[in-house]
Order: C-alpha cells, then sequence, then structure tokens
C-alpha cells in the first residue's frame, strides 16, 4: 500500500483528473442544462427520489462529483441542495452546470470525514451514487458523518454498483468473463495510471485507492450509525464504464443496487 492517506492521496488523483473529465463533458453537460426538461436520472431513480419525497426536501450529495445528478435532484422539487466533493475543479464545473441551469446548488470542497459542524441534522436527505464507497477505507467512519449531516427521521439514497461486479476483469462485450478478485478481499487496490474513464488517457497519476466492501459490510456500517434498511434491490444492469463483457454475456450478476436506510426520527 503506498504510503500516503488514501482518503488525502484520492482527493489530490480526483481533483487531478477534473479537467481531463470537463474536457469530455462539461461543453455538452452545458448545452443540455439549458434545456428545463433535461435530467441524467434513470426512471427507476425518479421513482425511488419521488417515494422518498424528494420535493420540498434539503438534499446533500455526498461526494457530488461535478453535481450534474444534484441539479436534476433538484429539478424534482428539492429545496436547499448541497453538493459535497473533494475537488475544487470538480466543484467549480459543478457551479457552471447549475448557472447554465438556472439551479440554486452549493458545492463544498474538502474530505467528507471533516464536514463542517454546521451541516450536522441539515438535511432531509443525502445521495450516494457510484464509485463513493469503494474509495473509504472505514464503513463505520463514513456512515458515522452520513448520520451526522442527517436530520432526525432523514434517509440516505444509495445507488451503486454492486461489489460482486468488482469480482471479474473488465473488458468489452464479448471479451471473455474471468474472476479478479475476492469478494471478500481486503487489500486495497492501487491505481497510477490515472482516472480518466471518459477518454481513458493514461497519465502518470496520483495514487488512487480502492477498497472492497461487501453489502453486508455496508448495511451493517449503516446499522452501527444509527440507520434502519428501508429498502433494497439489486438489479443486472450495468452502471458504470466497466464490465461491458459481464453485462453482455448475461450470467445473472448483480451488477448494480439500490438501498435506502433512515435515521430514526
Amino acid at each position: 500500500m503506498n504510503d500516503i492517506d488514501p482518503i488525502a492521496g484520492n482527493l489530490e488523483a480526483w481533483d487531478e483528473v477534473a479537467p481531463r473529465h470537463a474536457k469530455h463533458n462539461q461543453q455538452r453537460l452545458l448545452d443540455s442544462f439549458k434545456d428545463p426538461d433535461f435530467t441524467l436520472l434513470v426512471p427507476r431513480e425518479i421513482e425511488w427520489l419521488q417515494a422518498l419525497g424528494v420535493a420540498g426536501k434539503d438534499v446533500a450529495q455526498i461526494c457530488c462529483n461535478n453535481g450534474r445528478e444534484l441539479i436534476c435532484v433538484q429539478r424534482l422539487g428539492a429545496a436547499r441542495c448541497v453538493g459535497f466533493d473533494g475537488s475544487a475543479g470538480f466543484a467549480e464545473q459543478g457551479r457552471e452546470l447549475a448557472a447554465a441551469a438556472g439551479a440554486d446548488v452549493e458545492f463544498v470542497v474538502g474530505d467528507i470525514h471533516k464536514a463542517d459542524a454546521a451541516f450536522n441534522s441539515a438535511f432531509d436527505l443525502a445521495t450516494i451514487t457510484i464509485g463513493v464507497l469503494s474509495w473509504m477505507p472505514s464503513m463505520p467512519d463514513f456512515f458515522a458523518t452520513v448520520a451526522r449531516l442527517l436530520k432526525p427521521g432523514g434517509a440516505v439514497y444509495i445507488y451503486e454498483q454492486h461489489p460482486v461486479a468488482e469480482m471479474f476483469k473488465v473488458g468489452e462485450a464479448g471479451d471473455p468473463v474471468e474472476f479478479e478478485l475476492s469478494y471478500f478481499e481486503k487489500a486495497p487496490y492501487v491505481e497510477t495510471d490515472g482516472l480518466d474513464y471518459y477518454g481513458f488517457e493514461r497519465y502518470d497519476a496520483k495514487p488512487a485507492t480502492s477498497f472492497m466492501h461487501p453489502i453486508s459490510e455496508v448495511i451493517t456500517a449503516g446499522i452501527g450509525n444509527g440507520l434502519q434498511v428501508e429498502r433494497f434491490e439489486e438489479f443486472p444492469d450495468h452502471i458504470s464504464n466497466s464490465w461491458y463483457n459481464l453485462e453482455a454475456a448475461e450470467l445473472g450478476v448483480p451488477m448494480s443496487y439500490m438501498m435506502v436506510m433512515r435515521k430514526a426520527a
């Protein structure tokens, strides 16, 4: 494992890739968000968020990237929306997108574990989407932060890639499906060739460290921080820019999931 603290290292690696992602996406998103009906949320996301009564709710997105999903959540009628992310570059992209969309979205930069106490018990709903959990070394520490941001009775909504998918080597459709990691792998996985999962540019990057977290670990960490599972569903759908081979093979492997956990009222 690299000597640098994995959270600090991941924040540096994430900020480093921000301009590369912008090169591929920013102008297209700026143009798209000028349409008031534009959304990036798929139907099942909209259904789950509406079932949570998102309209009129104060919402935080944990590790929000460029805020594109949070802007779409506000378009469902959410009230105060705050995106937390570790990259100043992505936060600035988010502000540009929010301005194009006419959305009132705040962006806070820094390690989510160190979110200011002013945000304690500030949100009815916290959202977590693909790629967040695998960058967190400790599920209990992470969900302790999520729980403190929620109001009593507030909920956390998760739409993530399934850790089962992490067991397989990535590939294009038609490539063989091969095992790579144990579902219970504990050793961190360090990448040093970059995080450009749009243009797939390889560069001498700052190290980014990922961790395997089985579903049971996620649920147990939530329960340990006063969050009770309210809804959970697994899907065979591919929601990342990887594992096209696994999806095309139609093996019935869970590739994504949604979960709602709620803080006691």
